[in-house]
């Protein structure tokens, strides 16, 4: 068996007397698009924070490539090469689309305080790579003619392309995608579908998703966990999860 991109093993993180999660595992291998589903407050987006260090978990372990990020902060994740969006989408909005892909590029910027500040041969150099690099993402994303637009200004599913667009500038290992098609039309969520589909075949990522939307789950994820109050219900493809007679029991015999 290969080494899991990410591994989970026993994790729990409790507020008060809530479990958010409880006693939680998962592995996921590299290259794989992986799906998290279940209710509000399922914990979802609590797995979520305790993998990128928002949240440190109370209990378990958390690996990532082998690595230890248990007590990771968000910041050394993101070096890792772990990158994320968000439920309730965060950009900077005053600032330009380009800018805000430029500002998750500069993570990786080779030149130095000292450089930017003389505005070195380095600098500029490193800057005019860097633009290139955020122009190439916006053209993967279909926005190139929006680049100094306003990022508030963008209709909401050209918000949420632009926040992936900004993931994807980090250079992640692993993408964690934060309901990305929450808020979308059957249209929209086909679009994305196909845009995720091209991200996961050109560029060397696994991806993680919490999605509501399960026909975006099948055609997606090659396997998921349903959560329920924080506990693994279900863990499979989805067809699997589909007929597990708890995961059946606990919708009331409905899809999910």
């Amino acid at each position: 068996m290969s080494e899991a991109i990410l591994e989970m093993i026993g994790v729990s993180k409790h507020f008060g007397g809530v479990k958010a999660i409880d006693q939680f595992s998962l592995r996921i291998e590299p290259g794989t698009i992986y799906g998290l589903i279940g209710p509000n407050g399922a914990g979802k987006t609590t797995i979520f924070n305790t993998i990128t260090g928002i949240y440190t978990a109370d209990a378990g372990e958390i690996r990532f490539n082998g690595k230890d990020i248990t007590k990771i902060r968000p910041h050394e994740a993101a070096a890792l090469g772990i990158a994320r969006t968000f439920q309730n989408i965060r950009l900077f909005g005053n600032l330009s689309v380009l800018m805000n892909v430029i500002i998750a590029c500069n993570m990786h910027a080779p030149y130095t305080l000292g450089d930017a500040l003389l505005r070195t041969g380095r600098f500029r150099r490193s800057s005019e790579e860097i633009r290139s690099t955020a122009e190439h993402f916006l053209e993967i994303v279909g926005l190139t003619d929006k680049a100094d637009d306003r990022a508030s200004s963008l209709p909401y599913g050209h918000q949420r392309k632009l926040e992936i667009a900004r993931a994807m500038a980090t250079q992640p290992k692993l993408l964690l995608l934060d309901e990305p098609a929450a808020g979308m039309n059957e249209d929209e969520s086909k679009e994305l579908v196909e845009f995720v589909r091209r991200l996961h075949r050109d560029y060397p990522i696994t991806i993680m998703m919490i999605e509501h939307h399960m026909d975006v789950v099948a055609m997606l994820c090659d396997e998921c966990t349903v959560l329920d109050f924080g506990k693994t219900l279900a863990q499979g493809t989805v067809e699997e999860v589909k007929k597990n007679d708890a995961v059946i029991a606990a919708y009331l015999g409905g899809e999910l």
